[in-house]
């Protein structure tokens, strides 16, 4: 059975231009890594939780911002990985450097047997979609495309 993940795409009118909130995952293997890496703030569910409560609940866990308002629902697209991605459009705005994420802990470096702890995202930016594609991990990029429809903009 696929795994499946729920997250929200904030976004933003500022001077004209939309723009979408984006984070870059933590931890040592994403540290160099920069075009599609980025991620919509995301998580996994369970089937007892409701997809949108759960998109809204990862996005607290990893920016330490509540989500206010009704989601637009975006649809979900399946990632390379198998795992299947639903994703919510809220319009808001907030400062990205003030972000708080939860943190994960793993083995570092390799086989030392020292755990550390790393935040789930180690920064989160705001982008305009041109540069969000580039930005995004591939199978999210489609998003980025349904949000610009959605406002009447996919032209952009």
């Amino acid at each position: 059975m696929a795994r499946h993940s729920a997250g929200i795409l904030v976004f933003r009118y500022k001077g004209g231009d939309v723009e979408v909130l984006l984070v870059h995952p933590g931890g040592p293997f994403w540290a160099k890594k920069d075009d599609h890496a980025w991620s919509i703030p995301k998580g996994e569910f369970s089937e007892d939780e409701s997809a949108f409560d759960a998109a809204k609940r990862e996005f607290f866990e990893e920016t330490g911002v509540p989500v206010e308002g009704n989601g637009v629902d975006l649809g979900a697209a399946k990632q390379n990985s198998g795992k299947i991605v639903h994703i919510w459009a809220v319009e808001g705005g907030f400062d990205a450097s003030a972000v708080k994420s939860n943190t994960f802990s793993m083995e570092w470096p390799p086989k030392s047997g020292k755990e550390q702890q790393f935040p789930e995202i180690d920064r989160a930016g705001w982008f305009r979609p041109e540069t969000a594609r580039q930005k995004l991990h591939k199978g999210q990029v489609v998003f980025i495309d349904r949000l610009l429809a959605q406002l009447g903009l996919s032209g952009v």
